[in-house]
């Protein structure tokens, strides 16, 4: 018998931000469009459904030019408190099967958000250093 394990990436910032603007700008697609993409890409188009069973695509280049598409459903959606989402390449070749994001909304203070990340169900540490 073999069981399926996974590896994850956890990411706990403090944004000088009131926790419903920080939640505005995960869920917003204009506001997305300026963050949702790794440094050097550019994000061309994002959509969004936010709500439980809501899809989003995030459409980006690559500092060479190369177009990659992300995609993903809403697990969980809860104002401006937590968000759920998987996470997935569209581009033949490049799928890793669904990841799942969970991001956490805090207050920490007057004006300050504590955001917390966990990327889990990477299927390899590989994948893990390569999603970065």
């Amino acid at each position: 018998m073999s069981t399926k394990t996974s590896t994850s990436i956890r990411l706990t910032r403090t944004l000088r931000a009131a926790r419903e603007t920080v939640f505005r700008a995960w869920t917003e697609p204009e506001q997305m469009k300026s963050w949702s993409a790794p440094e050097g890409f550019t994000v061309a188009e994002v959509e969004s459904d936010l709500r439980v069973g809501g899809r989003f695509r995030i459409s980006m280049k690559s500092p060479e030019g190369d177009p990659h598409t992300a995609v993903g459903e809403y697990r969980e959606v809860e104002p401006p408190r937590r968000l759920v989402y998987t996470w997935d390449w569209a581009e033949e070749g490049a799928e890793m099967g669904d990841t799942l994001v969970t991001v956490e909304f805090r207050e920490a203070g007057p004006e300050e958000t504590e955001v917390t990340l966990v990327h889990d169900l990477f299927p390899s540490q590989e994948e893990v250093v390569d999603e970065g």
